[in-house]
């Protein structure tokens, strides 16, 4: 029965973040329901602070990693009291993952969605910033 409710709550997504990004100009968008069934613990947030992408033939691989927040704010203050820096930093891997390149496509276009959203939302209002 849990089950059935974690499926109910899956979001919609757009087929145009579900198409490759080149299409011919003629196309419309429409919409069509995706569901994402989770598999054991998938549907639970992983936390991150840190990503690096790999690339490999045919792939790119996206680490998310999480360093301890305390040990990340002490290092600016350690460099600006002439401290030595660490010379690697032990951190956690929470997720890797593995996309070909049409989905890390999509996943760049996405992402420019979401942050034009975000920074149009801190946009001042009348579309003037302030030059001072």
């Amino acid at each position: 029965m849990a089950e059935a409710t974690k499926k109910d709550a899956q979001d919609k997504v757009s087929t145009a973040s579900a198409t490759p990004a080149a299409k011919p100009a003629a196309t419309q968008n429409k919409s069509m329901g995706i569901r994402l069934a989770p598999v054991e613990n998938s549907d639970q947030p992983v936390v991150a602070n840190y990503s690096s992408i790999n690339v490999a033939p045919g792939m790119a691989f996206i680490d998310f990693g999480f360093f301890e927040p305390a040990m990340l704010a002490a290092l600016p203050r350690v460099a600006r009291s002439g401290g030595k820096l660490p010379e690697n930093l032990n951190g956690k891997l929470a997720v890797r993952v593995a996309l070909g390149f049409d989905s890390l496509a999509q996943l760049h276009q996405q992402l420019g969605q979401v942050l034009k959203g975000l920074s149009e939302a801190h946009a001042p209002v009348g579309g003037k910033e302030d030059a001072s």
